[in-house]
């Protein structure tokens, strides 16, 4: 098979997931539930495919969408996996992380701009990726980098997945935005400004970036600002929540941030019986901290949130995050 013959196959895979993952969105738009039919890796002991993940999505009478429980899942259970609709390093692990999947590297240089683990993550990155290099990002990665922001970084590369075509303007708009004041919008004028500036400098032609406008911009950042994951790769075991959260924002773990969209309508609590973690890359496995029951209208499955206020951790019971705040820690400056 020819190497142009490779890269459309691999190049229709990725559109395929990401059409997959659009129609998923637009069936639970259009019922009142909605049930996950992915399954995860086969049973280690068995051989044999798992059933579906035990999981439906419903509107809950106070924290809107949530995720909950169709039969009894053990403590230490895999719920299910997740790959991210976008993710993107942060911009101090950039050179030793995989560009594409945020897997760290084993070796590293500077002399290149983005480095891939593997030949599929270069291939898959495609998408996205040829867009992106015909364009000059100083300005926009300098604006990102003094002004501490990472979820522009984003932004941009969905909407490089839009213009290739892998993906629809309007594929985040299920997601619950956050509420931005006018202020907060005036200030994201300057990096609209700054992305739309790379793709024209780039010749993008006007018809290819018609979607890119303030408001959508404005619109996707809000999206993403509040359903986005910090990903940090497991080091160890995942048994003290707290300390694991205070050492990972005292040492900035962090290889990047990515959206997903199952997860994203999973509720937190200060007492969860769910978590998610990230093993090598960021692909998510959420599992269960303790058993969790069926009762007469399903069990809700929580996910833990810490809120770091002032230097220190807190647990912000009573916050109403609804189904769709993704976030493991929510850094609040």
């Amino acid at each position: 098979m020819s190497a142009l013959a490779l890269g459309r196959r691999s190049r229709s895979r990725w559109v395929s997931r990401f059409k997959t993952l659009y129609s998923q969105t637009k069936l639970f738009l259009a019922s009142s539930s909605f049930s996950t039919t992915s399954i995860a890796d086969k049973d280690e002991d068995t051989g044999r495919p798992p059933a579906p993940p035990p999981i439906r999505v419903s509107h809950t009478e106070s924290a809107g969408r949530g995720v909950f429980a169709t039969r009894r899942i053990g403590a230490g259970d895999l719920i299910h996996t997740a790959k991210p609709f976008v993710a993107h390093p942060s911009l101090s692990t950039i050179h030793s992380v995989c560009y594409f999947c945020l897997r760290k590297l084993q070796t590293t240089s500077r002399t290149q701009v983005v480095q891939f683990c593997n030949k599929e993550c270069e291939e898959q990155s495609k998408v996205f990726y040829d867009v992106e290099r015909r364009a000059n990002w100083s300005a926009y990665d300098d604006y990102c980098r003094t002004q501490g922001l990472k979820y522009p970084l984003m932004v941009k590369r969905l909407a490089c997945m839009v213009i290739s075509g892998v993906a629809a303007a309007d594929n985040l708009d299920i997601l619950q935005p956050a509420n931005l004041s006018p202020p907060m919008i005036s200030e994201m004028e300057e990096g609209f400004g700054l992305l739309r500036s790379a793709f024209t400098k780039a010749n993008t032609t006007n018809e290819q970036i018609t979607f890119l406008t303030k408001t959508w911009y404005t619109s996707v950042l809000a999206r993403i600002r509040i359903n986005a994951f910090r990903v940090e790769l497991a080091g160890g075991l995942y048994e003290d929540l707290l300390l694991s959260a205070a050492a990972s924002i005292e040492a900035e773990a962090a290889v990047g941030n990515a959206v997903y969209m199952l997860p994203s309508f999973y509720n937190h609590d200060c007492d969860p019986n769910a978590h998610i973690l990230w093993i090598e890359n960021a692909d998510a496995r959420l599992k269960a901290l303790r058993d969790v029951e069926v009762k007469s209208f399903g069990s809700a499955i929580l996910m833990q949130v810490w809120v770091m206020m002032l230097g220190k951790l807190s647990c912000p019971r009573g916050l109403v995050f609804g189904a769709i705040v993704l976030g493991v820690f929510l850094v609040i400056r």
